[in-house]
């Protein structure tokens, strides 16, 4: 049990900020289009994400409170490390709120200030989310090639949150915003897919610990689904996005469901290369973790709030699917 314990936690962990970028993505990537909208389209992109932000948001606070609570002394050395990234990450976030509510109450021609300030705080938020990746990735060492893969991964992050808020308007929305957003998609896949591709070539030559693990036969065959299933999404992504009549017969959700895959696989990629540590080459899951008479107190409070925010979750998404409706707080 004591043994089991830490890998329930590091996986709830995960599972939560797998989540997080998936659901918060689409809202960012929305918050980082919005300036390319009319006004009224501007509406109904910041309603399309309306009943849905504060929800997704709850990933990233479990994600971090199982880091706290289940793995202290790793929560010490990555939040210590990353407190740069952290706070401009928080800055944003408290931007997008701010301007998500004083938006709906403000005057038409303070209008344009909070939209502006709701683009910057998802582009922060993005970027930072990005720096605290790559940093982790390279085991927070803080020297030039680190730096270097942290730029690399800043720019990366806002690509994928991009591609995944213009899938979301694809579901959302229709007529004029529905072929914008197509368009958006279409711009935003080359950058993203090449991206993509500079990281998974860049990431075992900053760790040969990782590079071993990916490039050792036999080990390396069974790996290469992870690989082949992203380029299979890229590839069928850019398909569906040459031909218009197919996204407007419904099937917009494809390009949201590929993305989906995409997160995945680069999720179990990043176990796979880090697993068993939790600091990367300084402290494993088991050295991190909390005493055991704590991981099995907070174990009930887990599988109960776990399961919890994933119904309200879907219930959430269920109650308000369909398309876009005007947001208002009358």
């Amino acid at each position: 049990m004591s043994e089991a314990l830490p890998l329930f936690f590091v996986s709830a962990m995960g599972l939560s900020l797998l989540l997080y970028v998936i659901l918060d993505g689409f809202d960012l990537g929305v918050g980082m289009l919005l300036p390319f909208g009319t006004d009224t389209e501007k509406d109904t992109m910041i309603a399309s994400i309306g009943p849905f932000w504060d929800a997704n948001e709850t990933w990233i606070v479990m994600g971090v409170g199982v880091l706290l609570i289940a793995f202290p002394k790793a929560h010490g050395i990555i939040l210590t490390a990353l407190y740069i990234p952290v706070t401009i990450m928080l800055v944003g976030l408290i931007l997008r709120g701010a301007a998500f509510d004083f938006r709906v109450k403000s005057a038409d021609h303070r209008q344009p200030m909070w939209n502006k300030l709701f683009a910057l705080g998802s582009l922060m938020a993005s970027m930072a989310q990005g720096w605290m990746l790559g940093a982790y990735i390279t085991g927070l060492s803080g020297d030039a090639i680190s730096v270097a893969f942290s730029i690399l991964i800043s720019l990366t992050l806002p690509a994928l949150y991009i591609m995944l808020g213009g899938a979301w308007l694809l579901i959302k929305t229709e007529d004029e915003l529905f072929d914008k957003a197509a368009h958006w998609c279409r711009l935003a896949l080359p950058p993203m897919a090449f991206a993509l591709l500079l990281v998974s070539i860049a990431t075992p030559l900053v760790s040969q610990e990782i590079a071993d693990r990916w490039f050792k036969l036999p080990d390396a065959i069974g790996l290469l689904p992870i690989p082949m299933s992203c380029a299979l999404a890229i590839v069928g992504m850019d398909w569906m996005l040459r031909r218009p009549k197919v996204l407007h017969a419904g099937y917009g959700w494809f390009i949201f469901v590929a993305l989906m895959v995409i997160c995945l696989m680069a999720a179990i990629g990043l176990a796979y290369s880090i697993y068993p540590d939790i600091v990367i080459g300084r402290m494993t899951l088991w050295e991190a973790a909390a005493a055991t008479e704590s991981l099995q107190f907070i174990f009930w409070g887990a599988i109960i709030t776990l399961p919890a925010i994933l119904g309200y979750t879907l219930y959430v998404h269920r109650v308000f699917s369909g398309k876009a409706t005007e947001l208002s707080y009358e």
